[in-house]
């Protein structure tokens, strides 16, 4: 009969003709695209027919582009996402109210699916999971959006729903964040994210081409030690920061740093009198009583001044405060502080205030790292929503890089999780060994190189 000789993509049988030696190969048949062909060439002869199809026996390994088991990374950063808990919140908000399909869970995966992926378009999210519409059973959605039910979502859903899903994830998780900085240590700041257009109204002078663009203001309060805001305002950019401080709400014997922005007297007066210790920066604007000159100790060379003052605005309320003068060697610049702690040491008030630069820093990872640049939605609803669920994003990956045994850069973190959102692979023993898990998970079986003779 012969021998028959398979290969990763075509079954090759060769056919020894009756009267030849044993020792020829013969007939070579191939199977291709359901065609058996049979080719004999012998002295310039040669002959050829049509044979049965035939499947090769032996089972070759898929790629896991098609073949899937385990599940995706995705779907394991929506684990941390409880399904009940997200439940609850749709319907303490009637968020799932006449919708027939598209819920509160396909909208949230649909969002964070544009977030990971760098998506600036409605067209780019629904394209992106059509394209892996396969994979979305593994997320536990069974109907991809189109753009016009993802855009009437984003209008028509409260921000509130995905605002609360924001603060039952930081209350269920907070415990795992924090490390060994300060645990009293607070930072308040704002950052204004540009608009296309004045959907909210926008601080400034007006452009040049009289074309005024929208903003929206981002007030955060972030605790040292977790490097996650644990409370988040949105106002419009024009608005003033001070409101921010009536809202917060602290223990007793915590430090909060803030700059400039914040200036409203009273609100320090409050702080005060629950015992909250406050840092700030002199205003140009306040109108300063010197009460006392401290002695500023020898050992303490970067101090200039240390006094006692009544810090006011055009007369109207006044409080007592610490004005502390600051030289930094650095910049050669001189920086004058205000502070309602009179026991610490100039030096380690100044060292307290350097500290909120951590803020900023949290406000440049989200805007370098998340598409805050283009939004799915003009109108002042779907900007929040997109935001919130940027701070969820930036939430599950700070969790991840926290509880993970090796050290990782946060961008580097974001780019790995971008790339293999859709890979079917253990995500603490990717992140532990990436190249190797990934050797291993996909190393091929059988070798798919034609075989004539067997070995």
């Amino acid at each position: 009969m012969g021998k028959t000789y398979r290969s990763g993509v075509r079954t090759n049988r060769y056919i020894t003709p009756p009267g030849l030696q044993s020792g020829f190969l013969g007939f070579r048949t191939s199977v291709v695209r359901g065609n058996y062909f049979c080719g004999y060439k012998k002295g310039g002869l040669s002959t050829s027919g049509i044979g049965i199809f035939e499947l090769p026996h032996k089972k070759i390994p898929m790629n896991k582009s098609t073949f899937f088991t385990g599940q995706p990374i995705f779907s394991q950063l929506l684990k941390l996402i409880p399904k009940d808990i997200l439940a609850k919140i749709a319907l303490a908000h009637k968020a799932d109210r006449y919708c027939k399909r598209f819920n509160t869970y396909d909208h949230l995966v649909s969002l964070l699916y544009a977030i990971f992926n760098d998506c600036h378009s409605l067209r780019e999210v629904v394209s992106g999971m059509l394209a892996s519409e396969q994979r979305l059973l593994h997320l536990g959605v069974k109907y991809p959006p189109r753009r016009s039910t993802l855009s009437d979502a984003n209008n028509r859903r409260s921000s509130g729903v995905f605002e609360a899903v924001y603060y039952s994830l930081f209350k269920r998780y907070a415990g795992l964040l924090p490390d060994s900085r300060h645990r009293r240590l607070y930072m308040v700041d704002s950052t204004i994210i540009s608009l296309f257009q004045e959907v909210l109204r926008t601080g400034g002078m007006p452009p040049a081409n009289g074309k005024r663009k929208g903003g929206i203001k981002v007030h955060a309060m972030l605790r040292s030690d977790q490097d996650i805001p644990c409370f988040i305002r949105f106002s419009e950019a024009a608005a003033n920061d001070s409101p921010f401080l009536k809202e917060i709400s602290l223990p007793s014997g915590s430090i909060v740093l803030f700059d400039r922005g914040y200036h409203d007297l009273s609100s320090f007066q409050r702080l005060t009198d629950k015992k909250i210790t406050w840092i700030t920066r002199l205003r140009k604007a306040f109108a300063i009583e010197v009460c006392q000159d401290n002695v500023v100790n020898a050992s303490q060379r970067h101090i200039i001044s240390d006094q006692l003052v009544w810090v006011g605005q055009k007369a109207r309320y006044k409080i007592l405060t610490r004005l502390i003068t600051y030289r930094d060697e650095a910049s050669d610049k001189i920086y004058e502080f205000l502070t309602n702690d009179f026991k610490r040491a100039p030096q380690t008030i100044a060292g307290l205030y350097r500290k909120r630069w951590q803020i900023e820093t949290l406000f440049k990872r989200m805007k370098q790292n998340y598409p805050l640049r283009y939004f799915l939605g003009d109108t002042e609803n779907a900007i929040k929503i997109q935001i919130w669920c940027a701070m969820i994003a930036d939430f599950i990956v700070n969790l991840i890089k926290k509880t993970t045994a090796k050290r990782w850069a946060f961008s580097n973190l974001r780019v790995l999780i971008r790339i293999h959102l859709f890979t079917y692979i253990n995500l603490k023993v990717f992140l532990n060994a990436s190249e190797k898990a990934l050797l291993k998970a996909f190393k091929p079986e059988n070798s798919f190189n034609l075989q004539l003779f067997k070995t």
